[in-house]
C-alpha cells in the first residue's frame, strides 16, 4: 500500500508540474492533477475491455508478465510456456 501510495504522490506531483510548465496557473494546474488521473483510470478500464477481446479473437497469448513470447517452449527469461 505504501508503494502504491508513494506512485499516486509521484503521479500527481508530475501532472501538476507539466501542466504548471505549460499553464503558469496554479489553479488550471491542480484541476489537472486532479482530473487526469480520473480520466486515466476511465482510459485503462476500456483498454483493458479491448485488449481481452483482441486476446479472444486473435488467440495471443501472454505470460504472467502481460506480453508475449517468441518462445517455442518453457523461457527461461520471462517464464513463458507456449503450448504445441
Amino acid at each position: 500500500m505504501i508503494k502504491t501510495m508513494t506512485f499516486a504522490i509521484l503521479h500527481f506531483a508530475t501532472a501538476f508540474s507539466v501542466a504548471y510548465i505549460l499553464t503558469g496557473s496554479i489553479g488550471i494546474s491542480s484541476a489537472v492533477a486532479l482530473v487526469e488521473p480520473l480520466a486515466n483510470t476511465v482510459v485503462f478500464y476500456f483498454h483493458e475491455q479491448a485488449w481481452r477481446r483482441y486476446e479472444k479473437y486473435s488467440g495471443l497469448t501472454l505470460n504472467q508478465y502481460g506480453v508475449t513470447s517468441p518462445c517455442r517452449t518453457i523461457c527461461t527469461v520471462c517464464g513463458f510456456v507456449a503450448l504445441s
